[in-house]
């Protein structure tokens, strides 16, 4: 067996390819041959993990896995395993294809694409596969590739190409395996998942031999079954398979009608056998030696197909680890749309993880207005299931590089949880954060370890503006209770050991995160250690945030400004917290006043209340009280005066930035502007040659075959055919008269005036015109505000009024008779040639009155200014024809009206004023 010639031999070439990591790899550069080195890697993998599910990073990474397109991202996401960057450079890598992802303006379809990493692998090891599946291993080919397509088409629209570089990177080195593709889909096919004749030529002539042999035996069976229903051996002829041979039905009682016959089988009442013909038995034992051909050689097909998909395992392999990435870029932009999410800048790495060019004031941690992910979850699930979100909708980043949801920002602006700041200083290492408990700095700590985690991922933050973080190799964290009883571990015990182990593998880039540092033994001894631990943390690690209840850890600072204090804010009115954080401050743990809140005995706390003081004798506790809540008070309203200001200054800004880029662009529309009205004016004088030529050749036409008398009626019709022609595309411009005329006309209420902002139409005067110049009319039933310059007056009106401010100005002028009349006639020639078309001629015949009547008072508003206006009344009982020319005589737009003439019967014309 051997497959057609179209087959193309597919190049053993073994592709360069980067794996996708599912895992952020913690692996430093140093050789594993050293013991110590490859026990602390480990290490470092268990303590990650272990983060990982204090931080709930399986919970975001949920989240994440509602916007994956395909089976594979949706279990790795589900499962926790979304990959990190193993760099600063990776992890901005994974934002900027973020950010693509964000701005295509519509989403990629990744329909067709199935998880086929099993089939490759079962191939490599030598397993057939069954028709789906190799038609799963086209499909997934064929999409992948078109999904390439989808982003290069994208990237052609103009200066796209940079902006969707990212997304085109992944897959610009990718193989899609075309000839494996090729091969399956002429080999099988997949609408019917069958294997067609030209997948080899053996196949093709064991078909048409076995097609042949069963039309023979088909016939065969049919005559023999037609002669037993002849000789009223059955029913009915049946030809039938039994045993995977064709045989024929026939009545025990008429088997002698077959005497070499070979009974098959009987039926179930024992009425009806089942037999071959003697004649039909070597034409059956062909079908089955052809039948089993034939499924020898689809195997052979299939066992082919195989091989050729195990060849290319390693490109397979590699085209789903890039699909895959691609799938988590679109997944991390919808999260981020969700959300209503900003792009973290990470800050630039200098030697040994430290930062370069840092001062005092510069900020390594500068996040605003962050929120728990987690926590923000109940106050958008009502978007997840979005139809808009669940399709992938086109995305925009405004200035603040922050993802746009149109209509939605409301809804992602939500005040649960509160956002709290985060704001940490190049030369501060080791941040101490002091406060009541229940007030949130445990949940605080928790969203700096996981928007870490999420920058490092690539994933945009739920915070304000351009929040910046360092990219951390490693973030481990000690929050909870480590007890263990089968450990035989306290407490303290499980705390103690888990910071012995997270001091082993900590380096320079790395973020340490431990809640109540030095709890659960002597307070003494608890200060003195986490004291120890503070100073250790300090010189080895980026930055390290600890909670305490120790007030002499708050201190710290006061010794070393490489350590800062942050307090969880507490309202002594209401006796609750607020769960904001305050950077700079110490925190009181404010025990008496929550068991106060709870309903502790009075008598209990005056006891603990003297305790306190006989500890503290020099602490003036209620003085101090006061002094904080002043300064709790003016912090709140600086900051409130500071973000105003930085408001304004925003909207100031984005006001100044619109105004110079229209300015910048005036120019280019100019000439654009003009290159469009040039245009429009060579279409029209086109337009009007076009149709004045095919008047002057059907006048040609006309005069070949008319008579002499006729010669002077064809001129005129054609004369006045061409000057309305010249009319429609040359009508004079007295736009600007008209406005100047106009724009000191008074109008009263009541009075009516021509809107030009309606097309000329007459409208009713509402209201006085006020002092934005805008006067309010009625059209009909509408009401609209428009602007005093739009509107003029009748012409009546006008007349008067051009008297009234002639008579103003010292030029008192009366019009004769004789003038009154040179003007009509000049208003009639104004309405040029009188040409009857189908757009100005309005038929009225079969109407009854009250029809006639809404039809041409339609037809008259529509009509434009000084237009003419054939109304078809007919002769009939004339009843129409009196309520037409009753409304052409009392209508305000009317001028004129010629009734029918003997040249026009059943016709009046009406003149438009």
């Amino acid at each position: 067996m051997e497959l057609c010639n179209c087959f193309i031999s597919i190049n053993k070439r073994p592709p360069n390819f980067f794996h996708t990591v599912v895992r952020g790899s913690i692996r430093s550069s140093a050789s594993t041959s050293n013991g110590h080195e490859t026990t602390r890697v480990k290490l470092a993998e268990e303590l990650q993990r272990e983060t990982e599910r204090t931080l709930e990073w399986q919970s975001v990474c949920l989240q994440v896995s509602n916007f994956t397109s395909t089976s594979m991202g949706l279990t790795i996401a589900r499962n926790g395993n979304l990959p990190f960057g193993r760099s600063r450079e990776e992890s901005q890598k994974l934002l900027n294809q973020t950010t693509a992802a964000l701005l295509l303006p519509r989403p990629l379809n990744f329909s067709g694409i199935e998880d086929i990493s099993d089939i490759v692998s079962s191939s490599v090891l030598r397993q057939l596969r069954t028709i789906n599946e190799l038609c799963a291993v086209k499909s997934t080919l064929r999409s992948a590739r078109e999904l390439y397509l989808q982003l290069k088409e994208l990237s052609l629209d103009g200066d796209s190409i940079d902006r969707y570089s990212p997304l085109l990177e992944i897959l610009d080195n990718c193989d899609f395996v075309t000839d494996l593709e090729q091969k399956i889909g002429f080999c099988i096919d997949c609408n019917l998942s069958v294997i067609l004749d030209r997948a080899s030529e053996d196949l093709e002539i064991i078909r048409l031999e076995r097609k042949r042999n069963m039309e023979n035996l088909e016939s065969l069976l049919k005559e023999v079954s037609t002669k037993i229903f002849q000789a009223g051996g059955i029913d009915t002829p049946l030809v039938t398979k039994r045993r995977s041979r064709m045989c024929v039905g026939v009545r025990a009682s008429h088997k002698f009608l077959l005497q070499d016959g070979v009974v098959l089988d009987i039926s179930s009442s024992g009425a009806t056998y089942f037999m071959e013909p003697r004649d039909a038995v070597e034409l059956n034992n062909m079908e089955v030696r052809l039948s089993s051909s034939e499924n020898d050689e689809k195997l052979a097909i299939i066992s082919l197909l195989t091989s050729e998909i195990a060849e290319s395992e390693r490109k397979i392999k590699y085209l789903l680890e890039r699909i895959l990435e691609v799938d988590f870029a679109f997944a991390r932009a919808s999260y981020a749309q969700w959300m209503n999410g900003v792009c973290p800048i990470l800050g630039p790495e200098g030697s040994n993880g430290s930062q370069p060019n840092k001062t005092e004031n510069s900020l390594s941690v500068d996040i605003e207005g962050i929120q728990h992910p987690l926590l923000l979850e109940s106050s958008l699930r009502s978007l997840s299931t979005d139809p808009v979100l669940e399709s992938g909708s086109s995305i925009g980043l405004d200035r603040g590089n922050r993802a746009i949801d149109p209509g939605r920002l409301s809804e992602g602006g939500s005040d649960f949880p509160v956002p709290i700041d985060i704001k940490v200083r190049h030369t501060v290492k080791v941040v101490v954060i002091s406060g009541p408990n229940t007030g949130g700095k445990t949940a605080s700590m928790k969203t700096l370890g996981l928007a870490s985690l999420m920058s490092k991922a690539g994933m945009y933050l739920p915070a304000k503006n351009y929040p910046r973080l360092p990219w951390f190799d490693l973030v481990l964290a000690d929050i909870g209770d480590h007890q263990s009883l089968e450990q035989n571990l306290s407490t303290f015990s499980g705390h103690i050991l888990r910071i012995c182990k997270i001091l082993e593998v900590t380096s320079k880039q790395s973020l340490v995160l431990i809640d109540e540092i030095g709890n659960g033994t002597d307070p003494s001894e608890g200060v003195a250690l986490s004291a120890s631990i503070l100073q250790y943390l300090k010189d080895r690690v980026n930055l390290a945030v600890v909670t305490t209840h120790y007030a002499d850890l708050s201190s710290l600072k006061d010794k070393d400004p490489q350590f800062e204090n942050a307090a969880m804010e507490f309202c002594l009115e209401t006796l609750k917290p607020t769960y904001h954080l305050l950077w700079g401050s110490k925190g009181d743990s404010n025990a008496l006043s929550i068991a106060k809140s709870i309903g502790f005995d009075q008598k209990v706390l005056d006891r603990a209340q003297k305790w306190l003081e006989r500890l503290e004798p020099n602490n003036q506790t209620e003085r101090k009280a006061l002094l904080y809540q002043s300064l709790l008070k003016d912090r709140s309203m600086l900051e409130a005066r500071a973000r105003r200001a930085a408001s304004l200054h925003s909207e100031i800004m984005e006001l100044y930035h619109e105004i110079q880029g229209e300015a910048e662009d005036l120019d280019r529309r100019l000439v654009a502007l003009k290159a469009k009205e040039t245009l429009k004016v060579r279409h029209d004088v086109k337009a009007a040659k076009s149709q004045i030529d095919a008047v002057v050749q059907n006048f040609e036409n006309q005069l070949r075959s008319a008579s002499p008398d006729q010669f002077n009626i064809l001129t005129r019709k054609s004369e006045a055919t061409i000057a309305s022609i010249v009319e429609d595309h040359c009508r004079s411009n007295g736009f600007a008269i008209e406005e100047t005329n106009c724009s000191s006309y008074m109008p009263q209420i009541g009075e009516q005036v021509h809107v030009m902002g309606l097309g000329d139409k007459l409208a009713t005067v509402v209201e006085a015109p006020g002092d934005d110049g805008t006067i309010l009319v009625q059209y009909g039933k509408m009401r609209v505000r428009v602007k005093q310059n739009s509107i003029k007056a009748p012409p009546s009106r006008e007349t008067a009024s051009s008297a009234t401010r002639r008579k103003r100005q010292g030029q008192p002028r009366r019009i004769h008779k004789e003038t009154a009349a040179e003007a009509n006639k000049g208003e009639e020639f104004s309405y040029g040639p009188v040409v009857q078309t189908s757009k100005n001629t309005l038929d009225l015949r079969g109407m009854r009155v009250d029809e006639a009547s809404r039809n041409l008072n339609m037809a008259i508003a529509a009509s434009r200014s000084r237009t003419v206006l054939f109304v078809i009344h007919g002769m009939g009982t004339g009843v129409v024809k009196e309520q037409t020319l009753e409304i052409l005589r009392n209508h305000p737009r009317i001028a004129k009206f010629e009734q029918e003439s003997p040249m026009n019967y059943g016709c009046t014309i009406a003149y438009i004023k």
